[in-house]
């Protein structure tokens, strides 16, 4: 479930929101509820998406490698070029950056139904996803810097997640009907909400002074962090045809390293770059980054296979595959406004803990019982989990990985936490394709789909068991209030949260 969250904004001459109370007058809820209709967007063309690649598929002739990066591609873009996003509404502001990204989101919603090419469709998801990355960090920004650290940060997060959690319940329902009529249609539905949004954020938003120019943008941090992930995704996908120990392979492989290993270098060098590294110190960032790019590359790859298995071999309709994914969303729909005393009673490490082991054992359900049956026994019970792991997990990860840090670096925590979130499902999704175009022995359609499906699905619990041995790695520290930061040496700072 792509629930996208994140930047932050430098001090400028605009008045500075901020409020401890959970009370809020209709200025603040129209400011939430702007910033959260995107999450809820993004979340709708993510589920609607899903729902409509085997449709997609057959229509443009595309290979099951191919067809990923409808997906992945998307999420790519999105999450290698948070940080530059957050940065650029470091220095333009977060009310500029946030309409001319949702615009543009619009512009490609509509392109990417009127092409007819596979080529084309993946080109306008890469847009798209470039646009996405510069809305979100100035969306959870104007959160984190509107409602203080708490209660009222808190209250705020979980109706965030809710948005989320209602745009993909609205996706695959939307979907499911869109799709009976032709899969271009639920390419077309984003335009309209897009625009809605960018009226709703143009009249509630508040208008900002000039922020301070306190630096540039890091555009070879970006070049190299993005390339090295786009190039590890596309040779881990076509490994399995070209051969895992063919000389392309390893030379790309090469590449990707060389690639991280510069954006490491050139981060460490930069005067502004897109990450400070020595935010990395923060255990609790740390483990909520790691955990939550495991936890959604495992359920991006479930979502992959389920949905094709679904319809190719079980000769589902689109609108019953979407029905059948629907008690998920409809439970972290549900339960996400009642999170926020589950989380203060016992800790986000305890409750991202409880949401990865309920999305390992929908996997191994999905593993063990009859997916032949009828829905209620051989599907059903998997969706309940994956909607019970969503909603314990999905704002843990967002206030674990937020806790403790300054106004000034709130952009860059949640900036870092997205892009953990969206590259790790594209690279999670990536090794999933891989794993099940390696089994397919030479078969082809539903038959190469059977041949691959359960060590595939293996690969999914799998992730889900690292994500669990991360997530409980934070219990000896035990549950802990979120701290002020402390400098220590060169300018660096500690954080103690949760």
């Amino acid at each position: 479930m792509s629930l996208h969250v994140l930047s932050s904004l430098m001090s400028s001459s605009a008045p500075h929101l901020s409020t401890t109370s959970t009370k809020w007058d209709a200025r603040l809820w129209g400011i939430l509820l702007t910033v959260s209709l995107v999450v809820g967007l993004d979340a709708l063309d993510v589920s609607m998406v899903g729902v409509a690649l085997p449709s997609i598929q057959a229509d443009l002739g595309l290979s099951t490698s191919t067809l990923q990066w409808v997906v992945s591609g998307y999420v790519l873009t999105y999450g290698g070029l948070l940080l530059l996003g957050g940065r650029t509404a470091d220095l333009l502001g977060r009310r500029r950056v946030f309409l001319v990204a949702v615009a543009v989101f619009a512009v490609t919603s509509l392109l990417g139904g009127l092409v007819d090419d596979g080529g084309l469709l993946i080109a306008t998801r890469l847009l798209k996803g470039v646009s996405a990355a510069f809305t979100a960090p100035a969306a959870l920004s104007i959160i984190t810097t509107t409602f203080a650290e708490g209660p009222a940060r808190n209250k705020a997060l979980g109706i965030f997640a809710v948005f989320g959690a209602s745009g993909y319940s609205a996706g695959l329902v939307f979907s499911g009907l869109l799709t009976e009529v032709g899969w271009r249609w639920t390419f077309f539905l984003p335009f309209p909400v897009a625009l809605i949004a960018l009226v709703a954020a143009f009249r509630v938003l508040p208008k900002e002074g000039r922020p301070e120019r306190t630096g540039g943008y890091d555009f070879p941090g970006a070049v190299t962090g993005v390339g090295a992930m786009l190039l590890l995704v596309y040779t881990v996908v076509e490994a399995p045809e070209v051969g895992w120990g063919a000389s392309r392979t390893l030379l790309q492989f090469a590449a990707a390293a060389v690639l991280l290993g510069a954006f490491l270098a050139i981060e460490r060098r930069s005067s502004h770059p897109l990450i400070r590294l020595g935010i990395l110190r923060s255990g609790p960032l740390a483990r909520a980054n790691l955990g939550a790019a495991v936890f959604f590359g495992g359920y991006l790859g479930f979502q992959f296979l389920v949905m094709q298995y679904l319809q190719s071999v079980l000769g589902w309709s689109a609108m019953e595959t979407a029905l059948g994914f629907l008690p998920a969303a409809l439970i972290v729909a549900f339960g996400s406004p009642r999170m926020e005393p589950l989380i203060e009673r016992f800790g986000t490490t305890v409750t991202i803990a409880g949401g990865v082991v309920a999305h390992l054992v929908a996997y191994v359900l999905f593993l063990a019982l009859d997916r032949d049956a009828p829905y209620l026994v051989g599907t059903l019970p998997s969706m309940v989990l994956l909607g019970v792991g969503f909603m314990l997990a999905f704002a843990s990860f967002n206030i674990q990985g937020t806790a403790g840090i300054p106004d000034h670096e709130q952009g860059l925590a949640g900036g870092l936490l997205n892009t953990s979130l969206q590259v790790g499902g594209a690279i999670g999704l990536a090794v999933v394709t891989a794993v099940l175009t390696a089994n397919a022995e030479g078969a082809t359609g539903s038959r190469a789909l059977l041949n691959g499906f359960d060590p595939a699905l293996y690969v999914v619990a799998g992730m889900a068991l690292i994500g669990l041995v991360i997530a409980v790695s934070g219990l000896r520290s035990g549950r802990r209030p979120a701290a002020e930061p402390k400098p220590v040496e060169d300018r660096e700072y500690a954080y103690a949260a949760d």
